[in-house]
């Protein structure tokens, strides 16, 4: 069996838009994609509400994703795929930070799995970067208009490309979930139920169609 764990914000802990709550398991991305998966995976969840990247936050610090990843990827190991999609929080106004600022985040996170596992687990599990959905243009009129300005628009288009380059310098797998994924008109940053099915579908192809490769490649190498 293989292990997936899934290290994301509000997006991969499931927040609700329409209440503020959670949704259930069987709609989240994740629950999707341990569906989808099957019984030849497992699927963890590791997503925490204002997750950042590496940016401790003024009110809620402990919300710093690099403090917590190490942590995480010791008490779920041995892991066979590492699925993070961070860098909404950061777009707060607080941070001013750029997409590329916050994708530079996402490399520090990803160069901590790549050394932390082969260390601790000894060996480096594949990692699949997520540039995360892009904010809704009605951002000013939603319940986090205090936390993100409107220039978290602009700044979240840029997204694509500045985690495009990340994970092709730190030869990990990518994934654009603006492709596949928007915002919900509700609060402009939150995916509908919807947009967690698209997410977990394009996610899951990604996974089998690496795994399926990779199988084939090994098979290969022992046929005379």
């Amino acid at each position: 069996m293989k292990t997936v764990m899934c290290y994301g914000d509000s997006n991969t802990f499931g927040y609700d838009p329409t209440n503020g709550m959670r949704y259930p398991r069987a709609i989240r991305w994740t629950g999707v994609l341990q569906k989808l998966l099957g019984e030849n995976y497992q699927v963890i969840s590791e997503g925490c509400n204002g997750r950042t990247t590496i940016y401790d936050d003024p009110l809620e610090g402990w919300k710093n994703g690099l403090d917590y990843l190490k942590p995480c990827l010791n008490s779920h190991k041995p892991l066979d795929w590492v699925v993070m999609m961070l860098g909404s929080n950061d777009l707060k106004t607080c941070f001013h930070a750029s997409a590329e600022d916050i994708a530079k985040g996402a490399s520090i996170l990803v160069d901590t799995i790549q050394t932390f596992t082969a260390e601790k687990q000894g060996f480096v599990p594949k990692i699949l970067l997520l540039s995360p959905p892009e904010i809704g243009p009605a951002i000013s009129e939603s319940p986090f208009r205090f936390a993100f300005d409107e220039s978290a628009i602009t700044r979240s288009k840029a997204f694509a490309p500045a985690f495009q380059k990340i994970a092709e310098a730190k030869k990990c797998y990518y994934l654009n979930v603006a492709n596949v994924a928007t915002a919900s008109t509700w609060d402009s940053l939150h995916l509908t139920p919807e947009a967690h099915q698209s997410l977990a579908e394009a996610v899951a192809k990604k996974i089998r169609c690496i795994d399926a490769k990779e199988s084939d490649e090994e098979e290969g190498k022992h046929e005379y």
